[in-house]
């Protein structure tokens, strides 16, 4: 599990999938910054992992300030797939 800093919206929302550097991870959180007060693009926050640690982020078991951090631009996101889709 890891937080995935998205500058830019690639149109990903909670229970998404998505693919970073050729790995899939599933989006478990998402959390928009930057529409009202900075920076020229908004930010998307998310909390990323694998689909067997789905549990683990629902039970809260684990720290938010350790997981590690990975920032990515927009483009470099591929959406697999969005919530509620069944692929794209």
């Amino acid at each position: 599990m890891e937080r995935l800093i998205i500058h830019g919206d690639p149109g990903i929302r909670r229970d998404g999938i998505v693919e970073v550097d050729g790995e899939e991870q599933h989006v478990f959180q998402v959390t928009r910054n930057g529409d009202w007060h900075g920076p020229d693009e908004v930010q998307l926050w998310c909390v990323v992992g694998d689909e067997d640690e789905l549990e683990d982020y629902e039970k809260r078991n684990y720290v938010p300030h350790w997981l590690d951090v990975t920032a990515v631009d927009a483009e470099d996101v591929t959406v697999v797939k969005r919530a509620g889709d069944l692929a794209v």
